[in-house]
């Protein structure tokens, strides 16, 4: 990940900014109780096809969350995200009430998995576990990630600007690394192409020197073993798959090498390595979620690196591509001197969509985000809303009634980060009681996180509710063609505003008025469960207003099988809720508005509004 040492920040350009004992406790019964809230049709494993996310009934699926969390690169908790199974208890709850997620990046660290060679803290995985467990239970998703910055953490002095987090004391050991340095270095990134000992150390890695990479791969799938056998099978179909590596990188490349045949003969051998040790694990139908070279995507040219596994050929069912992005230019503050725009990042969402296309699978941008103080924080009310509208959409807002079908698929992924302790920390970096970190994330002066708690221990939105807790199609029973969301979230005192209702639709923008909307287009396919969206906490019922070919609906009823327009809580118990839309029928166009903005409309208003909305679709998506 990109962070920014902000009393520097004016005077450089970022030469790299990307970062880029055995027990059973806890241990569930095999039948346990399906969770809280729950409806026939939930609970289903995803998979892939079609390049799409689908569920046990065929519907698209999006997922949207936060990544869980940097605490785990500390050692204040010994590598876990959370002090305690109630802290992640709470903060689950958080994430899907609050923040809107209803899926958990989360991150586990191999120092603290395996910190003898050949010996597996059974009694670390057992407390990941239970915290894993806290997510699914909550109705959460998890994809768990096995996390790495700058190698390791055991690379640095005791003196240090910088820590990393990663690799075992015992796998630096092996390499008798030079003592770390980065020069002159503003941005931790930096490091990564800089710093010898960590270039060297990542250069062993994957080239297998001291069999590191076998002992990691040997950790991974005694891991992955733990986690599935002290999961239900109903809790273990709540897990997406598995990161493998974070922010892939070569360290150094051999002579005659680029990027591009660094990921076709190192990276991509060991991402099928580690595919096979799922399989023996009993992930066989979960997908490896795998990081192209971490500058594939760059929004800096002179960082871009030629990438996203353009020789793996066609991915399929068995692995997703998972990518990060964050602008580059807007954290320099040179190269991006004002604020994100609409449309700011649909060019570079768009290459993945059409990379994630080409490589016949399923995309998940698995970090993004903006630092939250410090010199460019001014930024990120705009970058992150940009960013989530390039998730939604590849077509800006200002052109998206004009040109919806190019849409493209609805994007998952996951913010960076969610972590509950937010500026309490009592980090000793590097070791160093001389040097406790507190303030921010605790982790080379960034400061990222979506949430803290309150002096009463209750979790808080550090970012505007409007932007984050969005509507999204979580699931889409057959194909969604289209879909944006205008979450009039603010910049400062300034409501942002960027796909209004054009003034061609008076009655659709009477309905909507000053307040948020979100409109999905589909295509019915052969299942019989609804479609999904979510329901911001801005959307309680009684000021919900859908109008859809399925009717209209203000203030929409209780979900029955036989309501075409209805909501229901999400499951999970937590109070978040959803909106439901059953039809009938295969191939059919489908449409739904859901807007907050109509206090009573009339049905005058809603029978002319649904008229207009007919016919824009019937002239869009003919």
């Amino acid at each position: 990940m990109p962070n920014i040492r902000a009393r520097l920040l004016a005077v450089l350009v970022v030469l790299c900014g990307l970062c880029g004992f055995l027990t059973a406790a806890g241990t569930p019964a095999a039948g346990a109780a399906a969770l809280p809230d729950s409806l026939p049709f939930d609970g289903t494993a995803l998979t892939v096809a079609n390049g799409r996310f689908v569920d046990g009934h065929g519907r698209e699926a999006v997922l949207r969350g936060y990544n869980v969390s940097g605490e785990t690169k500390l050692d204040e908790n010994k590598g876990l995200p959370f002090a305690s199974v109630a802290d992640a208890r709470k903060s689950a709850t958080a994430l899907r009430a609050l923040g809107g997620g209803n899926s958990a990046r989360f991150l586990l660290s191999w120092a603290y998995a395996e910190p003898v060679r050949g010996q597996i803290d059974t009694a670390y995985l057992a407390a990941a576990t239970d915290q894993i467990r806290a997510f699914l239970d909550a109705g959460v998703r998890v994809h768990p990630d096995f996390h790495q910055d700058l190698y390791s953490r055991y690379l640095f002095n005791s003196g240090s600007w910088y820590t990393g987090d990663g690799a075992p004391k015992w796998a630096v050991e092996l390499g008798g690394y030079p003592r770390e340095s980065c020069g002159i270095c503003f941005f931790w990134g930096q490091n990564i192409t800089q710093n010898g000992a960590v270039k060297a150390a990542q250069y062993d890695f994957w080239h297998n020197a001291h069999g590191l990479q076998d002992s990691f791969l040997t950790m991974a799938e005694r891991t992955m073993t733990y986690i599935r056998q002290h999961l239900t099978a109903e809790q273990f179909a709540g897990v997406l798959g598995f990161d493998p590596y974070n922010e892939p990188y070569a360290g150094t490349y051999d002579s005659g090498q680029t990027s591009r045949t660094w990921e076709r003969d190192l990276l991509w051998p060991f991402y099928v390595r580690f595919r096979a040790r799922m399989d023996a694990a009993g992930w066989q139908d979960k997908p490896a979620l795998v990081e192209p070279n971490l500058f594939w995507n760059a929004n800096i040219t002179s960082q871009r690196q030629e990438g996203g596994l353009l020789d793996a050929g066609t991915l399929g069912s068995r692995y997703v591509l998972s990518t990060h992005f964050y602008d580059q230019k807007a954290i320099s503050a040179i190269l991006m001197p004002g604020k994100a725009a609409d449309g700011q990042y649909v060019t570079d969402f768009g290459a993945l969509r059409d990379r994630v296309s080409a490589a016949g699978t399923a995309a998940l941008v698995s970090e993004f985000g903006h630092p939250l103080s410090g010199l460019v924080s001014d930024k990120a009310p705009t970058v992150l809303k940009a960013m989530y509208q390039a998730l939604d959409s590849r077509v800006k807002g200002a052109s998206w009634w004009t040109t919806p079908a190019a849409s493209g698929p609805v994007l998952s992924g996951a913010q960076w980060q969610w972590d509950i302790y937010h500026g309490r920390h009592h980090e000793l970096m590097n070791g160093n009681p001389d040097k406790v970190l507190t303030a921010g994330d605790a982790w080379n002066d960034e400061d990222l996180s979506a949430v803290r708690l309150d002096d009463n221990g209750t979790v808080t939105l550090r970012q505007d509710a409007r932007l984050l807790d969005r509507i999204y199609p979580s699931a889409t029973s057959g194909t969604a063609l289209a879909f944006t969301y205008e979450d009039r979230s603010r910049d400062g005192s300034t409501t942002l505003t960027w796909n209004p209702v054009p003034a061609a639709l008076p009655n659709v923008a009477a309905l909507v008025g000053s307040g948020q909307y979100g409109l999905l287009v589909w295509r019915s396919g052969t299942g019989t469960a609804p479609t999904e969206l979510h329901l911001p906490a801005s959307f309680p019922t009684s000021t919900t207003t859908v109008v859809s070919d399925l009717g209209t609906a203000h203030g929409p009823p209780a979900y029955t099988p036989t309501t075409p327009i209805a909501t229901a809580p999400e499951p999970g118990g937590t109070g978040s809720r959803r909106l439901l839309l059953t039809t009938t029928g295969q191939g059919t166009v489908h449409y739904a508005l859901i807007t907050n903005g109509a206090t009573a409309p009339s049905a005058t208003l809603l029978a002319a509004a649904r008229t207009e909305l007919a016919s824009w679709v019937g002239q869009k998506f003919a």
